[in-house]
């Protein structure tokens, strides 16, 4: 498709109008075509598209900005998260971008993010890659007339929200008033984000992510990130940081995904942004994960940094380059995905962790006041690969299990979520995807039958009304059982050889949750602080 006049004007007004060439909405079989055409990836054997992200395998959240403008500066959550930038930071950098861009080719494509057309945001990506625009095609909706909407919020009169991925563009680190090569840089007023110096795609989608996340509040949506699924007449959500199992776990045959990664919750109910998904596929296999092994030997997909053999089958079990590896695909090449990416309010609100400490339990249920302070903590351990510079997992903490995408602050997602949880009377859970028997590299991971077994029967109903014991260092109800599950496993001291090792093990996350939560302590409820984890000491 050749370029609108529209197009031309928009290009024009950010100074981008010197491009050799402007492939505008091209489908998703001429993107690959160019991609593979121009070097930028090869076809495995069973058609999907391979591709190398290069020195950047995961996100950089420290080469992550937000302009500072008199618009936005009241509302942001500035802090090491949403680090700011003045607009003569942001102007100089679109200026040398403006000067690299001459004489480039460059993929367009127009989209929207969120599949209920009340909340719909119009996007635009402009990418050097033609894989990044096939990225793009797979992640946003298209509508069937590859037009724009006309509707959702913040949208009528205005252009899109655009981001220009020129990837081969390097800052010059400190002298452009940014830290590194890389940059992605959100400039929320001027409906703009720049990204330079970083291949990794995963940075597109992410920040169009954070700008539904600073948006949508206003519109009564409360942004969420975690996947969702829907099956007997049950609505569930999955929160968790990438490697909990949110994409893993709704991704049940024998429910409907609404989807993997990025949701909203209004009025309505819940609803995907997304037209994709992207899952990790280290170690992945057609036994553990069927319906996303599946996804690997389409034509359509996007596989990054993993190896082909001779054949050019993916070597999934090949982590030389990184461990995150990952594929994006249509949200319909999973076959029991949500026609409309929408489904009613949720029943059950799930907090996925992967505790590398080894001592949170594998399931308990949660009080409201409970479900606010895990919601605000973010325990988790960021696996390996999913950032750069992360070589294992560590224990980490990241408010609404998703802080770095969060614009604003955490406390004004907490207090939607509390509101949603009260009028909706979802159920909340903690489940520990996380290790067994010990920490990391002493103990197991929780064998994924054994985490699906918990999730179904949370789905099922089957632990509404079953007996619970409060676990004694945090003070979470636990199910005195769970179909499928063996009872020692519920019990986290008692996998352990060493009962000492392990109180120690406890009583050190117990005080990193009191630490973080400090942060927090002046600006929720006391039934909220109350709800934070005992001294433990008392077993």
């Amino acid at each position: 498709m050749q370029p609108t006049p529209a197009l031309r004007q928009h290009l024009s007004s950010l100074g981008l109008d010197a491009f050799s060439s402007v492939h505008y909405n091209l489908p998703q079989a001429a993107l690959i075509e160019q991609a593979v055409c121009r070097g930028e990836g090869e076809l495995s054997a069973h058609g999907a598209l391979v591709v190398q992200t290069g020195a950047h395998t995961g996100r950089s959240p420290k080469d992550r900005f937000v302009v500072d403008d008199p618009q936005t500066t009241d509302t942001v959550g500035w802090g090491s998260i949403n680090r700011p930038v003045s607009e003569e930071v942001f102007d100089g950098l679109l200026a040398k971008m403006q000067a690299f861009a001459k004489d480039k080719e460059v993929f367009v494509v127009d989209a929207m993010a969120g599949s209920d057309e009340r909340y719909q945001l119009p996007v635009r990506v402009i990418a050097q890659k033609a894989w990044h625009g096939a990225f793009a095609h797979n992640m946003f909706r298209q509508n069937p007339d590859g037009s724009s909407p006309t509707h959702g919020i913040d949208s009528e009169g205005r252009l899109p929200f655009t981001v220009v991925d020129l990837c081969e563009f390097e800052a010059d680190g400190e002298a452009d008033g940014v830290r590194s090569s890389a940059f992605v840089i959100l400039h929320l007023a001027r409906r703009l984000v720049l990204i330079g110096g970083t291949h990794y795609s995963g940075e597109i989608k992410k920040s169009i992510f954070s700008a539904l996340n600073y948006l949508l509040p206003d519109y009564g949506v409360l942004p969420m990130h975690c996947s969702a699924n829907t099956g007997d007449g049950a609505t569930a959500v999955f929160f968790g940081l990438s490697g909990t199992g949110k994409t893993t776990l709704s991704a049940d045959a024998s429910r409907t995904l609404i989807g993997d990664d990025e949701h909203g919750w209004s009025d309505h109910g819940v609803y995907n942004f997304e037209g994709g998904c992207y899952a990790k596929t280290i170690r992945l296999s057609a036994e553990g994960e069927p319906e996303i092994f599946a996804t690997t030997r389409r034509f359509g997909s996007i596989i990054e940094n993993t190896h082909l053999d001779a054949q050019r089958v993916p070597d999934f079990e090949n982590d030389s380059i990184t461990e995150n590896l990952r594929v994006s695909y249509p949200l319909d090449f999973i076959p029991n995905a949500s026609d409309d990416g929408q489904a009613g309010v949720p029943d059950h609100v799930i907090f996925l962790t992967a505790d590398a400490y080894g001592v949170l339990p594998p399931i308990s249920s949660l009080t409201s006041e409970q479900a606010q302070y895990h919601f605000l903590s973010g325990y988790t351990a960021k696996v390996a690969g999913t950032e750069a510079g992360v070589k294992e997992p560590q224990a980490t903490f990241s408010a609404c299990f998703g802080e770095p995408f969060m614009v604003r602050k955490p406390q004004d997602y907490a207090r939607m979520l509390a509101e949603r949880i009260e009028s909706s009377g979802a159920k909340c859970w903690l489940v520990n995807t996380g290790w067994t028997g010990g920490p990391y590299g002493t103990g197991n991971r929780i064998p994924l039958s054994y985490t699906r077994a918990m999730v179904n029967a949370i789905l099922r109903g089957d632990l509404n009304d079953v007996s619970t014991t409060p676990d004694p260092f945090f003070g979470l109800n636990v199910p005195d059982a769970v179909p499928g599950v063996p009872n020692e496993l519920l019990r986290p001291r008692a996998t352990w050889s060493d009962v000492n090792a392990y109180d120690a093990q406890a009583h050190k996350l117990f005080e990193m949750f009191t630490t973080n939560f400090e942060k927090f302590a002046g600006d929720v409820s006391a039934d909220v602080a109350e709800a934070a984890p005992a001294d433990g000491a008392k077993v």
